[in-house]
Order: C-alpha cells, then sequence, then structure tokens
C-alpha cells in the first residue's frame, strides 16, 4: 500500500501513516529500515498486518517526492547539534584571541 506520513517521532519511536485508503496506521521504528528517518509528508510504500493492537505498518520505504522537513527533531539530535556549534564558537574564539 501506498501513504504519506502523517507524525513520525524519532525520540518516540513511532508515528502514523496515512494511507492511500484513508485510514491511519501506526509505524514503529522496528518497521522501518536502519537510517531511514521519516518526515511530516514523506510519500512511502508498506505493508499492512494485523496486530494484537490493531492494524499496523511494516516494511515502510519512502516514495521519491516526500517532504524533506522532519516532522519533529528529537530532544536528543538538538542537543547534540547545539553542543557541537557551541563548541566550534568557542574554538574559533580561541584562536580570535590568540592572535
Amino acid at each position: 500500500m501506498k501513504g504519506k506520513v502523517k507524525f513520525f517521532s524519532g525520540s518516540k519511536g513511532y508515528g502514523f501513516i496515512t494511507g492511500d485508503d484513508g485510514k491511519d496506521y501506526f509505524v514503529h521504528i522496528s518497521a522501518i529500515p536502519e537510517g531511514l528517518r521519516l518526515y511530516e509528508g514523506d510519500d512511502v510504500s508498506f505493508d499492512v498486518a494485523e496486530t494484537e493492537r490493531g492494524m499496523q505498518a511494516q516494511n515502510v520505504q519512502k516514495v521519491e517526492g516526500g517532504s524533506e522537513a522532519p516532522a519533529e527533531e528529537s530532544t536528543e539530535e538538538a542537543t547534540e547539534e547545539a553542543t557541537e556549534e557551541a563548541s566550534e564558537e568557542e574554538a574559533t574564539e580561541e584562536v580570535s584571541s590568540e592572535e
């Protein structure tokens, strides 16, 4: 089936995909290949699996033409980026003050 990412939280490890049939399918991070990131609006293809908790998306793959904007950046990723930027700024300031 094909669909569009409605929401996905990398920090929580789950989200929802709206299928071409108009239904929302739960997607767990374990249903996504390692290294693949899902963003709100991404076009995806997936298999539907009936589980004890309802219908879920499995074997999720991106389809060309999806969004490039993140649905939600994890707090951990944001913290790492901010720390790296601060370290780079401090290094630049140290070099400037030595001159």
